[in-house]
């Protein structure tokens, strides 16, 4: 059976137009009124929709298009929204984006450029839903994240939405709470999974060598320089490059970035020749860049340019829900790597998970399992191989505190 399309336009000679396109492969289904147009998603639930942002030709300001577009993609946020917009409408089609649209098409509208976008964006929700067709499957471990918590559900949701477009992307939480696994797991769900992932930590490299690290420089440039090096940018080339910790970038570095972003080219150090370059950023950090931006220490300009789609990762003692299934989930895969038979967590080591407060978050909690799975002589581990001292842990108090957290997690 073809799939479900939805085309809502308030001009009905366009409506007509791209049915007639469009009808041999789709089951169609037209609108020029909001309403309606919701009425007929609610009962057919398309796996694409196209929108025209202004249905109201008497207040072009009013988008309609625009309150469709959240209604729909918080039923159903697998469906591929396009949006249409005027020739000089970016500002809204950048909002339209933020808000989950696939993509957007500026008029006039040519068929054939339309249809190819469509037919893209049919064949990505066909992709997701034989992949993901039960939410619940993810509990034990999607591209690397576990949990059944409703925040990191979301967080699983927003990787399948931005993956498919090449739009700079955001990252911020504490340290230790996945940062960098949601930006691989957001390249290998993208079209460029089988390019190069590549990975900067900011803060890790000192300050005069970051730029020849993420620039490269030509022979000659300084006294160390004997032969052209390519930099993390060129390594990346057609994948990603995931630059963590971006809070740290020195400003004239934050210069060039900016520049990348807007020229997809580069300069090496040293060099006379701009290269250009296909490259994904995703970055991360663990700062308030808002706050740094008030304080003159990030750029305003940069950050809006790497902000078009954000993220905060929540912090593990927020996600008390998963708490048990990750430390299963590290169990499992530890056991296997240090080849020990497997081990399983006592009712009172679960207690003390739960109550233990995760400064550290997930990368704390994979740390402390890890450690269990090589010292611990134990199958069946107790608070005490886990590091936690029995008599800091009331059981009966702490445990009463650990379901009525849990239950508010389900409740929010």
């Amino acid at each position: 059976m073809n799939p479900k399309l939805l085309l809502v336009d308030d001009e009905e000679n366009i409506l007509k137009q791209m049915r007639y396109a469009l009808e041999a492969d789709y089951q169609v289904f037209t609108s020029s009124i909001e309403g309606e147009a919701l009425s007929i998603f609610e009962k057919e639930k398309p796996a694409v929709v196209t929108l025209d942002l202004s249905l109201n030709p008497n207040n072009p300001a009013d988008l309609g298009g625009m309150r469709l577009l959240e209604q729909f993609l918080s039923q159903e946020p697998s469906t591929r929204a396009i949006v249409v917009t005027g020739n000089n409408d970016d500002q809204n089609a950048f909002r339209a984006v933020r808000l989950g649209a696939f993509d957007y098409y500026a008029k006039p509208v040519r068929l054939e450029e339309l249809k190819i976008m469509i037919k893209r964006a049919s064949h990505i929700h066909e992709l997701h839903r034989r992949a993901h067709q039960d939410i619940q499957a993810f509990a034990d471990g999607f591209l690397g994240m576990v949990g059944k918590s409703n925040s990191i559900k979301n967080i699983f949701r927003f990787i399948e939405r931005v993956a498919v477009s090449d739009i700079s992307v955001l990252i911020g939480g504490e340290s230790g709470t996945g940062k960098e696994v949601v930006a691989r797991a957001i390249h290998l769900q993208s079209e460029r999974k089988n390019n190069p992932f590549v990975v900067v930590n900011c803060g890790a490299i000192p300050e005069h060598l970051l730029e020849n690290e993420l620039f490269g420089y030509e022979k000659g440039a300084s006294a160390g320089a004997h032969a052209q090096k390519l930099g993390k940018f060129e390594l990346a080339d057609t994948g990603t490059l995931f630059l963590d910790e971006i809070g740290e970038l020195a400003p004239p570095l934050q210069v060039k970035l900016l520049r990348f972003l807007q020229d997809r080219k580069i300069e090496r150090v040293g060099g006379t020749q701009f290269v250009d370059l296909n490259v994904r950023i995703i970055a991360a950090t663990n700062r308030d860049l808002k706050k740094e931006v008030e304080n003159h220490l990030f750029r305003e300009d940069l950050y809006y340019r790497l902000k078009i789609v954000p993220l905060d990762m929540p912090p593990l003692r927020e996600r008390k829900e998963d708490i048990i299934p990750l430390a299963q989930h590290f169990l499992r895969k530890l056991c296997k790597d240090h080849r020990k038979a497997p081990m399983i967590l006592s009712p009172e080591a679960k207690d003390a998970l739960l109550m233990h407060p995760w400064p550290g978050n997930v990368r704390e909690l994979e740390n402390l399992i890890s450690r269990a799975v090589v010292l611990s002589p134990h199958s069946v581990l107790e608070p005490s191989d886990l590091g936690f001292a029995l008599d800091h842990i009331p059981m009966d108090v702490n445990l009463k505190l650990a379901k009525r957290a849990i239950e508010m997690d389900f409740v929010h």
